[in-house]
């Protein structure tokens, strides 16, 4: 077993508490909740699963990706959120339904188990089958369908650069199962375009940091895009030796968009900056390896009050990512990443949204 460590900020058995934080929070059937006994959302409890298995606890981290398995819908989505086992928000989103091929992945590459990935290529499928289903023509995917089968005609940029590495997972477990979807890779080509050169097609959240460092997370805008991109917009949301603010307009410093914004800096070939971001939001560490959800400054004051699986999921992510030390590690950096993209034009089997 390989545990991730960084060096001075977090050795191997902070990383094994912070994921058995994680499990204690797990129900039995499987499911991850925010928070005991709170509500389950497909994509964070995928992101809480991821980190299980790099702290080795496998069995916790397949019982996981079981339950998912077994209330997927007929269509190959999941409700938004479910609590105790029941749904409380039926509207389906295409970045949960596609993320569960990143967690699969993930997880063949932490454990090798071929038979896992067979397992649950019928459920990848499924949900990466409903995703691009929505794609426009433009190359966005839309966000959601509501319980009586209309989709939004709204597409949200974080989502879409999720659904985006989502896409070249499934491609990389199809290929190696011998299940070849060239339909995946166009779609994701497509969605890679619209987000690099139409960025007006995508709703305006441009406030949350999520929506400034996702593209560069999710692939499609790597080396000097990735970088710009990054740069462009620091100090909005960066607040040096705290981490980063949820949105540009509130002075609240949250712990996973600070890791996920290391892991977009690992991916943009600044591990130094994402080390930087891993050990400025250590403040929110407690001794059980759980994290606080956020801080708001300059009170420092902790809200909501709640220790959060997911933003414990992300500072273990981001540490295995930095780490680099196992197979698994570069599932944002390099493991289902496309060739560093130029400035091309609409390619011609892409319908370019009002003829650009």
């Amino acid at each position: 077993m390989s545990v991730p460590e960084l060096p001075g900020v977090l050795t191997a058995d902070d990383i094994v508490a912070t994921a058995r934080s994680i499990a204690a929070v797990q129900e039995p059937s499987g499911a991850i909740p925010w928070v005991p006994g709170g509500e389950v959302d497909p994509w964070d409890h995928v992101e809480s699963a991821m980190a299980l298995d790099v702290a080795g606890l496998h069995a916790e981290a397949v019982a996981a990706y079981e339950w998912l398995r077994r209330v997927q819908r007929p269509d190959g989505t999941w409700a938004s959120r479910y609590r105790h086992g029941e749904i409380i928000q039926p509207i389906s989103e295409t970045n949960h339904a596609a993320y569960l091929a990143v967690g699969v992945w993930h997880h063949w590459l932490s454990t090798s188990d071929t038979d896992f990935l067979a397992r649950f290529w019928p459920a990848v499928s499924a949900g990466l089958d409903f995703a691009v289903g929505c794609q426009a023509p433009s190359g966005v995917i839309w966000w959601a369908v509501d319980a009586a089968g209309n989709t939004d005609p709204q597409a949200l940029l974080t989502g879409s650069s999720s659904i985006h590495q989502a896409l070249r997972c499934g491609v990389a477990i199809g290929a190696l199962l011998g299940e070849e979807r060239p339909e995946w890779e166009l779609a994701a080509d497509r969605l890679a375009h619209a987000i690099r050169h139409h960025p007006g097609e995508f709703a305006d959240k441009s406030r949350f940091s999520m929506d400034w460092y996702y593209p560069v997370l999710g692939g499609a805008l790597t080396g000097d895009q990735a970088r710009e991109r990054l740069r462009g917009r620091w100090d909005e949301f960066v607040t040096p030796g705290m981490g980063a603010r949820c949105v540009a307009d509130r002075p609240w410093i949250t712990g996973a968009e600070t890791c996920e914004l290391a892991l977009a800096l690992d991916v943009a070939g600044r591990p130094d900056a994402a080390a930087e971001m891993v050990a400025a939001m250590q403040h929110l560490r407690e001794a059980d390896g759980s994290y606080w959800t956020g801080v708001v400054l300059p009170e420092q004051v902790r809200w909501p009050d709640e220790r959060s699986t997911w933003t414990g999921a992300a500072v273990v992510l981001a540490v295995d990512a930095l780490h680099a030390a196992h197979p698994r590690s570069g599932i944002f950096r390099d493991s289902c990443r496309e060739p560093d993209a130029g400035a091309a034009a609409c390619p011609p089997e892409l319908v370019c949204a009002a003829g650009r």
